[in-house]
């Protein structure tokens, strides 16, 4: 079921990312202020886009298991969050390196972007410590949903963050008005994050599957524990020996 269509959307990704670095290197002008460093943007705020979308589609499939108490929507939940955490790391990452290379500082504290996304993230690495905690499968899955819904519910104020914010000290590329980007670098960015979102999606396709083939692995094997427990447990039938009455009388001495 989730294996459906994963070739043609993983050729996609490919594609897409190949031609996103060569819109970002071989397309897209340096910074004027930033210079070449500015080109981590195009990775950067990809990354922190999907991760935060994720983090909110993670919400929204918990909605869908709260509603129809069907485990699979718990498993997509889990997955989408879970790929978000991992995204969320390379934003930090590059945004660190972006920085150092802008500012001279790995971090700044009173920037309002760098902290919220902060928060947002030490939020999400909550929520497997809270899962994994929870041994009944039913009360994990309820426990987990509840958590990703509300935690999907404060990721805009990320976004509220990032756009109210009034100190400028974090190197912006794109303004509240639309940016001053030129046509080349706005489609690089455009092709980046497109690249990115079909990355997320292959990715995450791509767990589900593993994740499926996994259980039906191990329903497949309790099945056969079963049946050999029960073949185990069946009294055996002796197997009937000759008749004295049919076996003939030996004749005695002689």
């Amino acid at each position: 079921m989730y294996s459906k269509g994963l070739r043609p959307l993983a050729a996609a990704s490919v594609v897409s990312l190949a031609a996103a670095l060569a819109l970002v290197f071989f397309y897209a002008p340096n910074d004027a202020d930033q210079g070449f460093i500015q080109k981590i943007f195009y990775l950067h705020v990809p990354l922190a886009i999907v991760s935060l979308c994720g983090f909110i589609a993670g919400g929204v499939m918990a909605i869908g298991y709260l509603r129809s108490r069907d485990g699979s929507w718990d498993m997509r939940s889990y997955v989408a969050i879970h790929l978000s955490l991992v995204l969320a790391v390379g934003v930090l990452v590059t945004g660190a390196i972006w920085a150092k290379g802008s500012w001279g500082h790995w971090w700044v504290w009173d920037e309002p972007t760098l902290v919220s996304f902060l928060i947002v993230f030490l939020l999400y690495c909550c929520y497997q410590p809270l899962r994994f905690s929870i041994e009944d499968p039913e009360r994990q899955a309820r426990y987990a949903a509840v958590f990703a819904i509300v935690a999907g519910a404060f990721v805009p104020l990320n976004f509220a963050a990032v756009r109210l914010a009034q100190a400028f000290s974090h190197p912006r590329v794109l303004t509240t008005t639309g940016g001053n980007m030129p046509g080349e670098m706005r489609l690089a960015f455009y092709v980046s994050l497109a690249a990115m979102a079909l990355l997320f999606v292959t990715l995450w396709k791509l767990e589900l599957a593993s994740k499926h083939a996994k259980l039906e692995l191990k329903r497949l094997r309790r099945r056969l524990e079963a049946d050999l427990e029960a073949e185990g447990a069946a009294p055996a039938v002796a197997a009937p020996g000759p008749s004295t009455a049919a076996v003939p009388a030996q004749p005695m001495g002689g």
